[in-house]
């Protein structure tokens, strides 16, 4: 009797264990661990959907962006989305979120898909937690990186 209540306790541990999900900073955006991302790889250059999710935008004057689905289409249940762009600002733009986030050197490049690397810009990526702030919400959670020089914005985002 005692080996079947221990063997019942460990299956039931372990399949809770397996259902627990992992949430990104109370966001409600799931982590997605390493699941892969996929799309169709179409470059888009239309503003519309960008400024409508990431309204700290405001009015950009170009953008190169990507978009899709973690992992497979077959997988039952909501999706989580990725949006990777570059997006080309204003110098006023730029300046203010510089300023108003005061964003540090990255030390490393923003980790995009593979269809977007070339629009990349050369140069130091400032970046920082209240810039990534501004570009996240409940339904979105981005990582923002200022090229001042360039006067671009990447951002790397997740969201439902």
């Amino acid at each position: 009797m005692r080996l079947i209540r221990l063997v019942t306790v460990l299956l039931l541990a372990v399949m809770t264990a397996g259902c627990q999900t992992s949430w990104n900073g109370g966001t409600n955006v799931r982590d997605t661990g390493t699941a892969e991302k996929s799309g169709t790889g179409e470059l888009r250059t239309d503003l519309e959907p960008l400024t409508k999710r990431f309204t700290a935008l405001d009015d950009p004057e170009h953008a190169r962006w990507m978009s899709g689905t973690f992992g497979s289409d077959r997988a039952p249940g909501p999706s989580t989305y990725w949006i990777d762009a570059v997006v080309t600002l204003s110098e006023r733009k730029i300046d203010e979120l510089k300023t108003t986030y005061a964003s540090a050197p990255a030390g490393k490049s923003p980790e995009v898909v593979e269809g977007l690397r070339a629009e990349l810009p050369a140069g130091a990526f400032l970046t920082s937690d209240r810039l990534d702030q501004a570009f996240s919400h409940d339904k979105w959670s981005a990582k923002a990186y200022l090229v001042p020089e360039r006067r671009v914005l990447v951002l790397v985002a997740t969201g439902t």
